[in-house]
Formats: C-alpha cells, sequence, structure tokens
C-alpha cells in the first residue's frame, strides 16, 4: 500500500492490521552504534497499551516488541531495524454485524470507495492499532535525540470541556492519571465527564500538547519542507488528529503584528527571543527555542448509541456499534504524537548535518 512511509533520512515504513497476526514497522536511516535494548522501546508501547484504566478499551494486549534485525552486540548496525508486536487478543466476531455497512466516523466507505475491498475488523489497516509501529519507531528515534539533549514531553491538555490549569502543572501525574493530564483536579473531573459519556453511549475529544526542548536553530527547509510543515503532516496522519497548531496556533489570526512578534534580545553573547509566540519555529525553520505543538483529536467513532447509515447494497439502517473501544482516545494517543514529533526532529536533525561547508568539514575532516 502507498503512503505506509515516512521520512527522508530516517525512514519508517508501518505495516501490518487490527486483527491480523502482528503489526510492525521498519526503520531505515537510523546512525549505527546507538545501544538499543526491546526494554527501550517497551516502556513507550506501554503507555499507549489498551487496558490500563476504565476509559481505555477493555482490549488486553502485551504489545511486546520483537527486535528482528538491525541489532548487533546491544548496538545497532546502521542497517534496517525491523520489529514486530504480536496481536494476540483479536475476536473479530465483534465486527460480523458491520462487514457489509460504512461505520460513521470511520474510514469504512473511504477505504472501500479507494480499493473496492475493506478489512471490516476493526478498521484493518486503517485502525488506531496501527500507531503501534509508529510508536516504536519513535522510541528509537528519541532515543537518538536525547544523545543530543533534545527532548519531548506530551500530555493531555484537555478532554471535552475540561482544560488543564497552568497554575496546578505536575509533570509527574502524566505518568499517574489515567487521562494522562498534569492536573490531578482537572483529570477528577474529565474522568466524571467521561462516565457522563460513557452512561450515554457516548464518547469525547481532546486536545494533546506535544513540548520539544533542546532542538537547536536551523533545522527545517524554507519551502515545501518547512519543519511545522512536516510535524504538521506527521501529526495529522495520526487518524483521529483533524486539526494542529503550532506556537500560539489560531488564536495569531486575531492579533496584531505588535503583539505576535517576538523580540530578539543577547542572552550572554547568545540571540534568543524575549516570547514564544512562533512556537519555537520560523520561517520554517528551528529558531533555537521550545518547540510547542498542539494535536486536536476527534471523539471516538465508535460508540454504541444507534446511528444511520448506508450498506454495500445502497440501503439506509441504522446500527449500534459493539466490540470494544475507547470512550476517548486522548490518553493512548499522547504517546503516539509524541512519537511522531520525535521522528520528524530526528529526520530533519539528519537532514540538516549536509545544509552547511562547515558541518561537513568537521564530520570528514582527515
Amino acid at each position: 500500500m502507498a503512503g505506509s512511509t515516512l521520512g527522508t533520512i530516517y525512514r519508517i515504513t508501518t505495516w501490518g492490521e487490527s486483527h491480523g497476526a502482528g503489526l510492525g514497522v521498519v526503520v531505515d536511516g537510523c546512525p549505527a552504534g546507538l545501544p538499543l535494548t526491546e526494554n527501550d522501546i517497551q516502556s513507550y508501547l506501554d503507555r499507549r497499551k489498551p487496558g490500563q484504566s476504565r476509559i481505555t478499551t477493555p482490549r488486553k494486549e502485551d504489545d511486546a516488541v520483537e527486535i528482528l534485525s538491525g541489532i548487533f552486540e546491544g548496538k545497532t548496525t546502521g542497517t534496517p531495524i525491523s520489529l514486530l508486536i504480536r496481536n494476540t487478543s483479536q475476536k473479530s466476531r465483534d465486527y460480523s454485524e458491520i462487514a457489509g455497512c460504512y461505520r460513521p466516523g470511520h474510514a469504512d466507505y473511504t477505504f472501500d470507495q479507494k480499493y473496492g475491498f475493506r478489512d471490516y475488523r476493526g478498521g484493518g489497516r486503517s485502525s488506531g492499532r496501527e500507531t503501534i509501529g509508529r510508536v516504536a519507531a519513535g522510541a528509537i528515534a528519541a532515543k537518538v535525540l536525547r544523545e543530543f539533549g533534545i527532548g519531548l514531553f506530551s500530555y493531555t491538555k484537555s478532554i471535552g470541556p475540561i482544560s488543564i490549569s497552568p497554575e496546578r502543572f505536575e509533570q509527574a501525574a502524566v505518568s499517574e492519571t489515567p487521562t494522562c493530564m498534569p492536573d490531578r483536579d482537572a483529570s477528577a473531573l474529565a474522568e466524571k465527564y467521561l462516565s457522563d459519556c460513557m452512561s450515554s453511549y457516548d464518547s469525547a475529544g481532546g486536545v494533546i500538547e506535544c513540548v520539544i526542548n533542546g532542538v537547536p536553530a536551523g533545522l527545517g527547509d524554507p519551502v515545501f519542507e518547512k519543519l511545522d510543515a512536516n510535524l504538521a503532516k506527521a501529526v495529522m496522519s495520526i487518524g483521529a488528529v483533524k486539526a494542529v497548531e503550532i506556537g500560539d496556533g489560531i488564536e495569531v489570526s486575531t492579533r496584531n503584528g505588535s503583539s505576535n512578534n517576538d523580540p530578539f534580545r543577547l542572552e550572554n553573547g547568545k540571540v534568543v527571543k524575549v516570547s514564544n509566540h512562533a512556537g519555537g519555529i520560523l520561517g520554517g525553520i528551528s529558531d533555537g527555542s521550545q518547540i510547542v505543538l498542539r494535536a486536536h483529536v476527534k471523539p471516538t467513532p465508535s460508540i454504541f448509541s444507534p446511528q444511520n447509515t448506508v450498506n454495500r447494497q445502497d440501503e439506509e439502517i441504522q446500527i449500534s456499534i459493539k466490540g470494544r473501544h475507547d470512550p476517548v482516545i486522548v490518553p493512548r494517543a499522547v504517546v503516539v504524537v509524541e512519537a511522531m514529533a520525535a521522528i520528524t526532529i530526528l529526520d530533519a536533525l539528519l537532514v540538516n548535518a549536509g545544509a552547511r561547508m562547515d558541518h561537513l568539514k568537521a564530520i570528514y575532516k582527515s
């Protein structure tokens, strides 16, 4: 299938379906010599694993990663790294009733129109479970970035009408709350809101924020390969994401230039910005300040409430979707957004290595 590969130098190709034997990813372009074990990757996969709380799907999967190639004596060899995650808890019978109809909010209809065929079991290739390969590849990318002092931190900013408060921001809470919110009070309110959604057979959406620290100035290109454009493409490629913001995002459309521009000043002989409305990217190129992006995630389309649709015989029908589904996608998608950002930043870092003669001379000088 076309469209399953992303990246220029650090290239990933994901494969597999929700109810197939397994899913995975082939990572090409990872530099040789990086210490890498399955545990490095597993810690990321555990963050998106289903069945960890009442507000995630009850589907139970170990999501255990197997490294099939690209590692020797505990380090990357510079050759393709192939990763496999086996499916162990498929219940394909849950989808038999929707085999011949199109679920509202899903890719059933569009996939059928494109290929004339679709795997109806959990959405097949269009399933959110495809993101497991992205997370595995992102775990490797994030480890490479840490070697350069670049770190990523993602969290749930809002669920439905409930938003976090900057005054109550607690980083440790992200890994300790079922919502992945860095605000325990907001998390409790969001959990109550989600409980009400579940009681009414409905679902909720939300916003994920990702901050990236330590990115040097100069990554990205000024025209078609803008860093913000590539970040937006990577994050928008996540099935549930419907909008991406960089920096102050849509708010800039209401401002004047005098209030939106970020003034420069010198700090210890280094150029820095006084503010960061631009979110760390100017003209498509990183400016050395913190990169901030937000992903707006739609409500889970699989809901138990009756919905009107049509089937492949062009008949209007009503369905109630059964099976095991998340009432909200956001908490498990937090690590997916972080992974896609890591993949994009690492690729930009590698591409940028050949942008200047002095960089190349530093690498290849005899």
